[in-house]
């Protein structure tokens, strides 16, 4: 009996270990840019503690039961060894991907990462091969050094007893109920969550106490069902926190066009936020050509969660993506069903795999009649980025369509994403030495290409180009806690149909491109229920909201205020009224999440 005692305790603490080697290394292999001390890592260690003593009792469960039944009856070596090699390779892909994904994304390993699975060669296109070849064999040397830390341990008895059966067995099973109060956090109404470990103003430091198997596991049972928990007031109560910020209809709308029935283009710009615009002088002077939305941001911080923003004018929510879930994206409204619906036909294209976070099944079910992606272009185009076609074909491509197709029989809607601005920022030119920047410099150019040559063709005269960026980026010393600087997006109209050059300093949203362009067009737009027209005069309270893994930001003339559900508390909370703010921002989400549950 003390052997098997003994076994388990050595089990559970040999994961203990394995957690706490994995936070420390996980500081120092992204600890670079953020203020960290000596003492960060044993707070780390410390606050993060009660998440990995809750998890490591989840991996104990079956070696418990091993020992509970090798009391009655002999058990195979090789049990308990398989276990460890399928827990220590676990472990391992856990660490590796959190440690690897996490400048990235800026947040700890979830479930996102699953749905990228589908489509490896897109969801790899971000990083070299020899990044991966290097990841790989760090997985390999890890579940390896793992496995021979459990296969130290004394391994469990493999022969039954003979004397004392039910005793022994009954002792074992009073573990029961601590091994349950363990995985639960306590007695408490509360149960182990990721805010548990959060202690710090400094938020590299939470997200390092946090456990990336518990984050992985939690996110995992923590989906859409889960929108519940954004449930924070009475129905009444939410209506009238949410009642001034969307205000739908175009009432006394300002003109910005000389038409009603412009044929349309919508570019959405990888990663392009205002963060470079230094690195993209001809997008500042177009600018001043166009209608330039200077106080716009983004909603989420992924391509597949922007493209339903601005093309649907649906908000982005912080723990899933709508277009990854078929059966309520194609619900939803978009600037195409309604184009198509006025006689307008419709056209998408997209240089990389269309498949990727389920584009296809989101575009056709929307309204996007005719869909050009990269199996539509030689083997030869197709290889020239790690993400597909290049911008300057596609670019070259969309030219082609506007300037062929029959505009005068019939309106037309075009939707286009660049994808050269991405990582590995591998672009066939080199202009600036910093790699990202030259990237979005590559992007400025074809576009500006792009432009130039429309502008010579008679398309142009009742042409309408659309330009916004799909989200912001990390970079340098911007990341998620610096909403401002980050979430920051160009939208900007340009083309014959534009009046004249103006400048809209209402801030807003990109979802709200949808009811603002609908309302210059004079056509309905009630079905988007998150979308504001931002030229109407019931714009009264312009606010700008952005989500991101379980966090959301709030902006508006009063202050701004970023709040963690996991932690439960805000990150950044400025303003006149902050617990205005916060009930605000708790209502909008509650009244996105309800209205996404009801599709």
């Amino acid at each position: 009996m003390k052997n098997r005692l003994r076994y388990l305790c050595g089990y559970y603490l040999a994961t203990l270990i394995v957690f706490f080697v994995a936070k420390i290394v996980f500081m120092l292999c992204n600890g670079a840019g953020h203020d960290i001390h000596l003492v960060d890592f044993f707070a780390v260690v410390w606050h993060g503690l009660t998440l990995d003593a809750s998890t490591a009792l989840y991996f104990l469960i079956v070696p418990y039961l091993l020992s509970v039944i090798s009391i009655w009856t002999s058990l195979p070596k090789w049990f308990s060894r398989i276990y460890n090699a399928i827990v220590a390779l676990a472990f391992s892909m856990a660490f590796v991907a959190d440690t690897s994904l996490y400048p990235f994304w800026n947040f700890k390993l979830d479930a996102v990462c699953l749905t990228y699975l589908s489509t490896p060669t897109e969801a790899m296109a971000s990083v070299s091969v020899g990044y991966i070849v290097w990841r790989f064999l760090v997985l390999i040397t890890t579940a390896i050094i793992v496995f021979t830390l459990y296969d130290k341990i004394e391994r469990q008895p493999a022969k039954a007893i003979r004397k004392g059966r039910l005793k022994k067995t009954i002792l074992l099973l009073l573990l029961i109920p601590v091994i349950v109060i363990g995985i639960r956090g306590g007695v408490r109404e509360s149960t182990t969550n990721i805010g548990q470990v959060y202690y710090s103003e400094n938020q590299f430091l939470n997200h390092s106490a946090v456990n990336p198997v518990f984050s992985f596991l939690y996110s995992l049972s923590h989906q859409l069902d889960d929108l519940s928990q954004y449930t924070f007031f009475e129905e009444e109560q939410c209506k009238q926190l949410v009642q001034d910020v969307y205000t739908t209809e175009s009432v006394l709308t300002d003109t910005l066009l000389n038409t009603t029935h412009p044929n349309v283009v919508v570019i959405l710009m990888e990663s392009a936020s205002e963060l470079f615009a230094d690195a993209m002088p001809h997008l500042q002077q177009l600018k001043d050509e166009g209608i330039y939305f200077e106080n716009c941001y983004g909603n989420s911080w992924r391509t597949d969660r922007g493209t339903v923003c601005a093309l649907s004018g649906y908000p982005s929510f912080p723990s899933f993506s709508v277009m990854k879930i078929p059966e309520k994206s194609r619900t939803l409204p978009s600037i195409a069903r309604t184009l198509k619906a006025n006689g307008y036909a419709t056209s998408y294209l997209y240089g990389g795999d269309i498949n990727f976070t389920n584009m296809r099944s989101y575009l056709i079910s929307t309204g996007w009649d005719k869909i050009m992606s990269m199996d539509d272009y030689s083997r030869e185009e197709q290889n020239t980025s790690q993400w597909g076609v290049q911008d300057e074909i596609t670019f070259e491509t969309l030219y082609e369509q506007i300037t062929t197709s029959n505009g005068n029989a019939q309106k037309h809607l075009w939707g286009y994403s660049t994808l050269s601005s991405h990582e590995p920022w591998d672009v066939p030119t080199k202009v600036l030495d910093d790699e990202i920047k030259n990237a979005f410099h590559y992007l400025d150019a074809c576009l500006y290409r792009f432009v130039e040559k429309l502008k010579k063709t008679p398309q142009w005269d009742n042409l309408l180009i659309v330009l916004v960026a799909d989200h912001g980026i990390n970079y340098q010393q911007v990341t998620p806690s610096t909403p401002l600087q980050k979430n920051h997006i160009p939208l900007l109209w340009l083309g014959g149909a534009v009046k004249e050059p103006r400048r809209v300093d209402k801030l807003c949203n990109q979802s709200d491109l949808p009811a603002t362009l609908l309302g210059q067009l004079q056509l309905a737009h009630a079905d988007y229920p998150f979308s504001r027209d931002v030229l109407s005069a019931t714009y009264s309270h312009p606010t700008a909201v952005h989500n991101f893994n379980n966090a959301q930001w709030l902006y508006d003339e009063t202050g701004e205020i970023l709040y963690d559900f996991d932690a439960g508390r805000a990150i950044i909370s400025n303003g006149s009224d902050v617990e205005h703010l916060l009930n605000v921002n708790k209502a909008i989400l509650q009244t996105t999440s309800q209205d996404l549950l009801s599709r």
